[in-house]
């Protein structure tokens, strides 16, 4: 059956990773198969409308809308874009009442922002609603907090504390308590969502690449003797790059290097480690590129090292395993959803010294068996097409919609 879905999607931009990407793909794809209108900020539209010009889409319509200008200040640094966000939220109620009159929706479709401590305008919407997948539920274990340094520990708790007080919010639990369906990122997520009481939760990877992007993925690797391992993301405390060099550090590798791309507040300390370990000439350092130079790099690398604490996503898993590489992540959040045992090592992280020699001990596996490199490869390759591409998840997402309105009739 059709419906006429209201999509909220606050980040919403084509071309993009992350929120707007997922924000953009989700309502790109759901219009194969119903009319929607999603709300989204004004400053999306040129980019939006570009797109739309070039490739237009039947169903696929959009409402503009933002807080007066004096009220954009509050955009400036991530609390305030989290105020803002916030407000935006309860101004575009009334942006979207005009068009509920007109179109009469369905449902409703909560996508971006995807976190499960903030709240959703459709709480003061009559619709029933999809909420999600939102995440943000997962924590670093305190065993590793030890590991973070000062600046981690202050992060992790600051961001613990702000999460713990978000979920008194009347708003989310309201938010948590009328979604019809609740998609959650992780395993952490859905515990931390039945807690405020939802009626229904899934786990749903909020991870997709589209046809097209798998496709111009799966290209032949560059052939080489060298055994290159790979790590991609903000040079955080929680993203665990120490993890990766320490365990890299822990045993000979023969005939290997460790290329870590991105930036951060923790690039001079990981430096310092390396050159602590005496690992200078194995262990470089790039600084952030565009996607496809990463892609690039990606595409010259053998293995993913992927041993973030804590994470909803995970995108670049999903794009090494597009290209035909073996992960090695942690078993937490995002990544664990997208890594199996026949597409690489998820580490169960009981300790810091037992997480090292765990992914110390899968790098040697990897590094060791040409043909375990390429069977994980080749099986990554096959679960992305089957399990993470747009146009397959799509096809899910429609049946929850499916469920929203019949559990409304």
């Amino acid at each position: 059956m059709k419906y006429r879905v209201l999509i909220s999607a606050y980040a919403c931009e084509p071309g993009k990773g992350s929120e707007p990407g997922i924000g953009w793909n989700i309502a790109l794809h759901m219009a194969r198969f119903h009319e929607i209108w999603v709300i989204t900020r004004t400053n999306n539209r040129t980019a939006i409308e570009n797109e739309l010009q070039n490739n237009p889409v039947k169903d696929l319509h959009f409402i503009y809308y933002d807080l007066p200008s004096w009220a954009r200040f509050w955009k400036k640094g991530a609390k305030g874009m989290r105020l803002y966000y916030y407000l935006w939220q309860f101004g575009a109620v009334k942006a979207i009442k005009k068009e509920q009159d007109k179109f009469n929706f369905d449902l409703g479709h909560h996508v971006t922002f995807g976190k499960y401590w903030t709240p959703s305008l459709f709480i003061f919407l009559k619709i029933p609603f999809l909420w999600g997948p939102v995440g943000g539920g997962e924590s670093v274990p305190l065993s590793f907090w030890q590991s973070l340094g000062i600046r981690g520990i202050i992060y992790e708790f600051g961001r613990s504390f702000f999460r713990k007080m978000s979920e008194f919010d009347p708003f989310v639990r309201l938010t948590a308590r009328r979604a019809t369906i609740t998609l959650a990122t992780s395993e952490e997520t859905s515990n931390k969502l039945r807690k405020l009481g939802v009626q229904r939760v899934v786990v749903f990877s909020q991870v997709g690449l589209s046809l097209k992007e798998i496709n111009a993925l799966d290209i032949n690797k560059t052939v080489s003797t060298q055994v290159k391992f790979l790590s991609v993301g903000r040079l955080l405390a929680w993203k665990g790059f120490h993890l990766g060099i320490k365990a890299f550090a822990s045993s000979e590798f023969n005939n290997c290097v460790y290329w870590i791309i991105g930036d951060g507040p923790e690039k001079g300390h990981l430096k310092k480690l390396v050159k602590c370990f005496e690992l200078t000439d194995k262990v470089h350092f790039f600084d952030w590129q565009p996607r496809s130079r990463v892609l690039e790099l990606l595409a010259q690398a053998n293995v993913l090292i992927h041993p973030s604490l804590h994470e909803s996503g995970g995108y670049v898993s999903a794009e090494a395993m597009a290209i035909g590489l073996p992960v090695i992540c942690l078993d937490l959040g995002g990544p664990a959803l997208q890594v199996t045992k026949d597409t690489g090592f998820k580490i169960i992280p009981i300790s810091t010294k037992q997480t090292v020699q765990q992914l110390a001990k899968a790098m040697h596996s990897l590094e060791e068996n040409i043909d375990l490199r390429n069977r994980m490869g080749n099986l990554g390759r096959k679960r992305i097409r089957k399990e993470f591409c747009w146009e397959q998840k799509a096809i899910m997402i429609s049946k929850f919609y499916n469920d929203v309105h019949d559990s409304h009739r």
